[in-house]
């Protein structure tokens, strides 16, 4: 499958990409390589072969949720540099 430079110039036109003339040339021969890479692909014998999402198995990272007790808000509130008896204290962010 060849690509021709009105491909190269719809492509660019639709991707708002500005490809100067001089270089229409060069992406109609680059482009036409990466087609013929793809196109090898499809003579590959995929029978049998499990379709996959990704190339290694993943699995979940996370750390499990675990349950604790939090600190006591006096605590927590003689760390802020302002704070009534039950809120931190923060500049207001509306006009």
């Amino acid at each position: 499958m060849g690509i021709t430079t009105n491909d190269i110039q719809r492509v660019a036109s639709l991707a708002k990409l500005r490809v100067e003339q001089s270089e229409v040339g060069e992406l109609t021969s680059q482009l036409s390589k990466v087609l013929d890479l793809v196109s090898q692909l499809a003579e590959v014998d995929t029978e049998g072969v499990e379709p996959m999402v990704h190339a290694f198995e993943l699995s979940n990272v996370l750390v499990a949720d675990k349950v604790s007790s939090s600190l006591p808000r006096g605590e927590v509130l003689k760390n802020s540099p302002s704070h009534d008896e039950e809120f931190f204290r923060v500049p207001p962010v509306l006009g």
